[in-house]
């Protein structure tokens, strides 16, 4: 009999998702009843990165989430939310041991959950990182503090990333161009208030360098009533620059819509410039040391701008905030389930072609362990990039079942066939952990656990909220989500 392909895939991001959409639509269909796949994420709420971390006024990115439904509607895919998955079970989570005993396969998709921090700073008052600012203002379960905006004047972003863009657009747009889209109300009650007049964005390298897409660059000149300081013309001096650098180039060169000076608010491109230390004279103000820097022809890499004696160029500038934005890299505490296979130097998880994580998919070993997306590659791409790997990972998982069914000579699986299978020990063999299992049914009005279904239903409910406003949802968090889940299973009882 064929051995069924039963798959974990921790994470419930857009990378799972499309692992399974691809291996759903890619399993021999007199096959399709040998193939169960369940999605475990820590978040009550599916789809990661999509609903966390696009920007609000960028709806269009999320269109993917109808290719997460329509994998969802299928029977052999399950989602469980609320649950964290780590190595030893503490604190009421699922223990990784558990996957390993009620599954063939298992993907760690759990992407890039820690911001990078500059060697220079440390955590302190002062300094907060952007993730920090895009988890408020997309209302993560992990419930960031706001930042203090009803004191800040001046906000430094460091890092020329997209993230950088978003943060300072969200913090300089009108709430009036904000309101109709997915902004919770209570960001946008203090959007209103906020006193930010001015957002630096600052950078190592210069305009070739960006990290920023031209897309992302093309918002910020036209932003209503919001103005970019111009450029010494002698920065956008670039020899031969590709077809990409030269659209960043002539938008710089033209400058924002608005005319400096004409405005109330303004932001910067402060390029070659990196940071050396802050001094902070009160919570919300603060003196930041940045160092000049060039860019090395070879190389490519900033180095310090030196002055006549050998030192480094510095300046000093005030300032009420500083955002750090230099990226993000998987966890690599103790309690993660795949700290044996953690990269130390790289941040991520190690993998070889096909997202086949080291040394783990022998023959004789089960599960058969892979790695998607951020978690396998770091914090890169874009959604259409991590669509393709996920992809090729699907086709491995469906190339090392084929290897090991030896290319499906016998017939289709059937339930029956799994009772000797030890590393199927759920009863029934398609069901979940029993401490899955267990949470679900412990009471039909008490929610622990969330599937897609209720993810639908909250889903539904978040539209309904805010269609009086003209808004595209008004977001729960878990409590109000539970809360309501709660209710609408009393009443359906």
């Amino acid at each position: 009999m064929t051995r069924p392909l039963k798959l974990a895939i921790i994470g419930g991001g857009p990378s799972a998702f499309y692992v399974a959409s691809r291996l759903l639509s890619l399993f021999p269909q007199s096959y399709s009843d040998s193939l169960r796949i369940h999605i475990f994420d820590r978040l009550w709420a599916p789809h990661g990165l999509v609903r966390y971390g696009v920007a609000p006024d960028h709806p269009e990115v999320k269109n993917c989430t109808h290719k997460f439904d329509s994998a969802a509607s299928d029977s052999r895919l399950k989602f469980f939310g609320n649950v964290n998955v780590t190595s030893n079970g503490i604190h009421g989570s699922l223990p990784l041991d558990s996957l390993k005993k009620n599954y063939t396969h298992l993907v760690f998709a759990t992407g890039c959950t820690e911001p990078n921090i500059h060697p220079n700073f440390s955590r302190r008052d002062g300094i907060i990182s952007a993730l920090s600012v895009v988890h408020w203002y997309t209302r993560h379960p992990s419930n960031p503090p706001p930042p203090p905006l009803r004191s800040t004047t001046d906000i430094s972003i460091i890092g020329m990333g997209n993230v950088s863009l978003d943060v300072t657009r969200m913090l300089l747009s009108p709430t009036s161009v904000l309101d109709k889209f997915d902004v919770p109300s209570h960001v946008l009650d203090l959007l209103r208030a906020s006193q930010v007049k001015h957002v630096s964005v600052i950078g190592r390298r210069g305009p070739a360098e960006a990290a920023f897409t031209t897309k992302e660059l093309r918002e910020m000149m036209n932003l209503p009533d919001v103005a970019m300081r111009p450029l010494e013309p002698s920065l956008l001096d670039v020899k031969a620059p590709t077809r990409q650098q030269s659209r960043t180039l002539d938008l710089l060169k033209k400058g924002s819509k608005a005319s400096f000076g004409s405005t109330p608010k303004t932001w910067s491109l402060d390029f070659y410039r990196s940071p050396i230390g802050v001094t902070s004279q009160s919570p919300s103000s603060h003196s930041l040391t940045l160092g000049h820097t060039t860019v090395d022809p070879l190389t490519k890499r900033a180095v310090p701008e030196l002055d006549s004696e050998g030192a480094q160029i510095t300046c000093t500038i005030p300032t009420s905030l500083i955002v750090s934005a230099m990226g993000f890299h998987a966890d690599p505490s103790s309690t993660a389930p795949y700290a044996q296979w953690y990269d130390l130097d790289q941040k991520h998880i190690k993998t070889l072609p096909g997202g086949r994580v080291s040394a783990t998919n022998l023959d004789s070993e089960e599960p058969k362990v892979y790695a998607s997306g951020w978690a396998a590659n770091g914090a890169k791409g874009v959604l259409a990039s991590t669509m393709m790997d996920a992809y090729s990972v699907a086709q491995a998982i469906l190339e090392d079942w084929t290897q090991f069914t030896h290319s499906l000579p016998a017939p289709p699986f059937s339930p029956s066939a799994s009772a000797s299978a030890a590393a199927l020990s759920s009863s029934p063999w398609d069901a979940p952990p029993q401490e899955i299992v267990q949470a679900l049914s412990s009471s039909k009005k008490k929610v622990l656990v969330t599937t897609y279904e209720d993810w639908l239903a909250v889903d539904a409910e978040e539209v309904r909220r805010a269609s009086a406003e003209g808004k595209e949802r008004e977001r729960m968090d878990w409590k109000e989500a539970k809360s309501f889940l709660e209710g609408r299973s009393s009443i359906c009882s």
